[in-house]
Parts: structure tokens; C-alpha cells; sequence
């Protein structure tokens, strides 16, 4: 009789190691989730989700007086869902959504970016539409939207003479990333949109960084262009409190929000910040993923603590990995296997869920390794 592998593994920097064997870890001690960019990938990440919003960060939970929810592409859609009053409902509704994905498209070809857009924003509305006010007024979580905005040649995608230059300034950009992170903000400028009611207590001084305040009137075109993948959707140009100008996926300038979270609160905080996450190591942006040396933790997480699959949980699912967005063309116009081979992979990781729950609540020994 085989035994099935732990799905989960727990990551975390030396002070929030040093934290977690002085106690379990509680809701109160939680003072941000970040959520990656990842497309597909997200959806492993759903049932616990729906267990860390909806039980463990639930109406009767104890939390800080503001708990910092911070998200590009797929990850600003899942914690814009944690600001709902049934996370739960939202999760599984995400779930159905990205699974039921179907555009239409020539044989042999991507679908136009342009009706992409105009499916997935069509989609947003429905779900967002109406009930901005109610995700922006969350008695204990404070929502961020990062996105991309394009400068020089990547202003201009989807103006006339813009299929040229837009190819081109991506080019550019990973010249310049190539030579040191910072350079690419020639390129694209990091937008963190916020809650206006409590700034996010983050000195983001690693990284060109413009803030906004998120408001009922900016919050669906900050999503939509916080998932807007280059080339696959069309650029948001127009959002609400920024300057005219194509704004792009929150994970080009920020993939795996490699932020300085030690410094969260300035200083003077002693909140962990919780990461379900795709992997441990935490990318900087998305033109760093052939950077390995730039995949290496730093002080800057030494407060982060980790959830992720482990490798050989992974290899049980179908084909060996986890959803992403090749699957699209490698599955083709056979939507109804990929969308149970994706069913079947969240169906896998209501485990990630229950080792969770299992470890906080002591009846499960996960050790918490170092981050790599």
C-alpha cells in the first residue's frame, strides 16, 4: 500500500523561524499576504485560499487592525476575492472561471488579444461590477493592485503605429533588466494602487514606484491591467488617478513580490508576512526568471513565511506539473480535458488546504526550513 506524499512545505526567513518556534502561528500574527503573478498556476492555490480567507482569516478570527493584502496579475484577482464577504463563494467562482477560459480563435492561431480583453474585463464586471464599495471597505483588509506602466516605447500599445514599437521596447526593457533590475524602470514603472484608508507601511525604495489610491472607479481597470499579459491581452490605457499611458501585468515589474517585507511598518512592526505561493523561492520580476542568482532569498524576507507544493506532490498531478498557461496551446481546442485535468489538480489540492489547518492547529509536524 503506497502512502501519498505531504503536499505541503513551509519555508521562512531566521526571524520568522525564530517567531514560529516560540508558538504556533496565529491570525493576528499576520500582517501581509502577498500573492504572486502565475497565471495557471494559481489555481493550486485555491482551497487554501478558501481555508486561509475563510477560516483561518474569518469573522471570528483575532487580526490586526489592518492585515495588508497585496497582489499582481492573477494574485491582485485572488485577494481583490478576500476582500469579499464570502471568500469562499468568490474562491470557488475563480476557480470556475479560469478553468471554463475559452476564447474564440482561428486554427492554429492565439486569440486576438483584443477579445481577450474584452472577455476577461467582461468578466471582472460581472463579478466586481457594483460591489467596489465592498471591497474597498473590508473591517480588516486593506487591498494593493501592482501593476506595470509602460514608459518611452511601451506607453503607446494599441495606438497607430504601435505594433512595432511595442515588441521593441519589450526588447529593451530586457536589455536593460539584464544589466541591473532598477534599469528596467526606464521601461516600466511599478503602480501599487492602495487602500486609501491605510497606506501600505512599506518603504518601496528598491524599485521606481509610483502610488495611487484605489477607488471604486479605478479598481476593475487596475485589475484587468494588473493581469493584461503582454501580447496575450491588450494594455489598460486609461486608469483612473494615472496618467494617460499603457499599463501593463503587475508581475513584469514584480512576479513574485521580492519586496523589503523585514521593513514592514517601518521599523517598528513584529508582524510575519504569509505567502501561499508556487514555489519558495520568490522571483523579483518576470524578466529575472533566467537570472537565477537573482532567485536567492535575501534580508529583505527575513520576516516571510512560505506555504508551497512540494516537488513531489507536484509530480502527482496530471502530467507532472502544475496548470499553466501552456497548457492552452498545448491542449488545443480539447478544453474539456485540460478543464478536467485542471479540475483535478484543485480537486488534489484541498491537502495543501487540510496540512494547513492540520500544522496551525498542532496535529501536523511540518518543519520549517530555511528559504532557498
Amino acid at each position: 500500500m503506497s502512502i501519498s506524499p505531504q503536499a505541503l512545505q513551509i519555508h521562512a526567513g531566521p526571524k520568522a523561524i525564530a517567531r514560529l518556534r516560540q508558538s504556533p502561528l496565529l491570525p493576528g500574527d499576520i500582517a501581509a499576504i502577498p500573492a504572486a503573478a502565475g497565471g495557471a498556476k494559481g489555481l493550486v492555490l485555491n482551497p487554501l485560499d478558501r481555508h486561509l480567507f475563510g477560516n483561518f482569516l474569518g469573522p471570528q478570527a483575532k487580526l490586526r487592525p489592518a492585515v495588508h493584502l497585496i497582489g499582481a496579475s492573477i494574485g491582485a484577482w485572488r485577494m481583490a476575492i478576500a476582500c469579499r464577504p464570502d471568500p469562499q463563494a468568490g474562491f470557488a467562482l475563480l476557480a470556475d472561471d479560469y478553468i471554463g477560459q475559452r476564447y474564440q480563435h482561428r486554427p492554429g492561431r492565439a486569440p486576438p488579444a483584443r477579445h481577450v480583453s474584452e472577455v476577461f474585463g467582461a468578466r471582472l464586471s460581472e463579478r466586481f461590477g457594483g460591489s467596489e464599495h465592498e471591497v474597498l471597505s473590508h473591517p480588516s483588509f486593506r487591498l494593493h493592485v501592482v501593476v506595470a506602466r509602460g514608459r518611452h516605447l511601451l506607453r503607446r500599445d494599441g495606438q497607430a503605429g504601435s505594433r512595432l514599437t511595442t515588441p521593441l521596447g519589450y526588447l529593451g526593457a530586457f536589455a536593460a533588466n539584464a544589466v541591473h533590475r532598477r534599469a528596467l524602470g526606464l521601461w516600466l514603472e511599478r503602480v501599487v494602487l492602495s487602500d486609501a484608508r491605510t497606506p501600505l507601511p512599506l518603504p518601496l525604495d528598491d524599485y521606481p514606484t509610483r502610488r495611487v489610491a484605489l477607488t471604486p472607479e479605478n479598481l476593475q481597470p487596475a485589475l484587468l491591467a494588473s493581469c493584461s499579459i503582454p501580447f496575450w491581452l491588450e494594455s489598460v490605457r486609461h486608469i483612473p488617478g494615472l496618467p494617460p499611458g499603457a499599463c501593463w501585468d503587475g508581475g513584469l515589474t514584480d512576479y513574485h513580490l521580492h519586496w523589503p517585507w523585514a521593513r514592514l511598518g517601518h521599523g517598528d512592526g513584529d508582524g510575519l508576512v504569509l505567502y501561499p505561493h508556487f514555489q519558495p523561492q520568490v522571483v523579483p520580476g518576470w524578466l529575472d526568471k533566467p537570472f537565477k542568482r537573482r532567485h536567492r532569498a535575501t534580508p529583505a524576507l527575513d520576516n516571510l513565511v512560505v506555504l508551497s507544493p512540494r516537488p513531489q506532490w507536484i509530480a502527482g498531478l496530471p502530467h507532472g506539473k502544475m496548470p499553466d498557461r501552456s497548457d492552452f496551446k498545448n491542449y488545443g481546442d480539447d478544453h474539456g480535458r485540460r478543464q478536467a485535468d485542471w479540475r483535478r489538480a484543485v480537486g488534489e489540492a484541498e491537502r495543501l488546504a487540510d496540512e494547513f489547518c492540520a500544522w496551525t492547529e498542532g496535529r501536523l509536524a511540518i518543519p520549517v526550513q530555511p528559504l532557498p
